[in-house]
């Protein structure tokens, strides 16, 4: 007797979690396909030498040129509803966007360069399997490399190559390096495999205090290489964990550890997504605030982004661990997924200039993107949802 009521609550459990991925599923779909329609409605509002950027005052959506770091975030979404719809449209669009953005190989300027050219780019081989697209990360790469000074061992993230009195170096950073061990794996050159290791190595040995979390940005010496300071500049304080900043170093190290299988990573990212997830400022359907310090909470801002790239960083590095927190991950990421979708975060068509994601936060010490759409919690917010639905196919 026992024995079948132990079967049958089984048996209810297992129903109840195939609804749950099958009611997702519909989620994931329906809004993949929305955003398919709002983003051909969105490209029509752009000047082909122009990307969506945010909706600033009176709801008007603001753009940028190639140069602004956030440039390569709208042709690589524009890849992902390609390969989610297979529609030819999306393709023309995505082709025409990326090449907008392609003079950026050749930018030393920053180090942006893998968000503007390895997310377009890097997908659209991964995607297409045009070999047009190598040459094209391959000179990204090589752009990135000239901004690593071997003294530091780390890639200048702010500033000048020629400057001699500064050397700035973002957490951000650590998502450029999926570009250099692309390089790599297309050329058979270890030189730009180096690089992506030296900084991954010196970021864990400065950038991270003890608990998990992480600095926004750290001052060298450009001579010695020592540490002068640490710092934030776009989160609460100095010693506070700016969300976003957590969420690039969780995706960063997850990628390092894909590509080098050095434990070291995956255990720095496990330990990020520990201080995360048990974080007791967390909130119940996990979209984080934008600073885990922030003075005013639970009246702070969320930041839609920040939880993006947290989903999808947790969906692939479920694939590296234990079973315990595989599980830990996809709920998580789950959870994530179906806040984001409802009405409080996901747009309606020809809302908000057809972005996808509302309430997200980009630099609130400096009142600049604060509370509003953002390509890049576009772009990740679709990731995680092909992510997901690649870890859960239908039955």
């Amino acid at each position: 007797m026992i024995r079948s009521i132990t079967l049958f609550i089984l048996m209810v459990i297992s129903i109840a979690g195939q609804s749950q991925r099958s009611s997702l599923h519909q989620t994931i779909n329906s809004s993949l396909s929305l955003a398919a329609e709002q983003y051909v409605i969105l490209d029509h509002l752009l000047a082909d030498s122009l990307f969506p950027r945010n909706i600033g005052k009176e709801e008007k959506l603001v753009t940028n040129k190639s140069g602004w770091w956030t440039s390569g975030f709208f042709p690589a979404s524009l890849w992902y509803l390609y390969e989610y719809t297979q529609d030819p449209v999306l393709k023309d669009i995505a082709t025409r966007k990326s090449k907008m953005v392609e003079r950026e190989k050749l930018n030393t300027s920053d180090h942006d360069i893998g968000f503007k050219i390895y997310c377009p780019f890097g997908n659209q081989l991964h995607i297409t399997s045009d070999s047009s697209t190598v040459p094209i990360i391959i000179t990204a790469a090589q752009s990135l490399c000239k901004r690593f000074d071997p003294k530091v061992g780390l890639i200048r993230s702010w500033g000048s190559i020629q400057d001699t009195k500064d050397y700035v170096v973002i957490i951000d950073n650590m998502m450029n390096l999926e570009l250099l061990f692309a390089a790599t794996r297309l050329t058979g050159d270890s030189s730009y495999y180096k690089v992506a290791v030296s900084q991954a190595d010196k970021t864990i040995d400065n950038h991270f205090r003890p608990d998990g979390s992480s600095y926004h940005v750290l001052d060298y010496d450009p001579a010695t290489g020592a540490v002068r300071k640490k710092r934030t500049a776009q989160g609460f304080a100095d010693e506070s964990a700016w969300a976003r900043g957590q969420a690039w170093g969780l995706y960063g190290y997850t990628v390092c550890y894909r590509e080098t299988r050095d434990k070291r990573y995956l255990q720095q990212a496990q330990k990020i997504a520990a201080f995360m997830l048990k974080h007791q400022n967390m909130p119940a359907d996990k979209i984080p605030y934008w600073d885990f310090n922030a003075p005013n909470i639970p009246n702070a801002l969320r930041d839609a982004s920040a939880a993006a790239i947290m989903a999808s960083a947790l969906l692939e590095l479920s694939g590296y661990v234990n079973k315990k927190e595989r599980k830990s991950y996809i709920t998580t990421a789950t959870t994530i997924i179906t806040t984001l979708s409802d009405t409080t975060y996901r747009t309606k068509m020809n809302e908000k200039s057809n972005f996808l994601l509302k309430h997200s936060v980009g630099h609130l010490p400096a009142n600049s993107e604060v509370d509003t759409p953002l390509s890049y919690a576009d772009y990740y917010y679709l990731e995680a949802m092909l992510r997901w639905k690649k870890l859960n196919p239908k039955k």
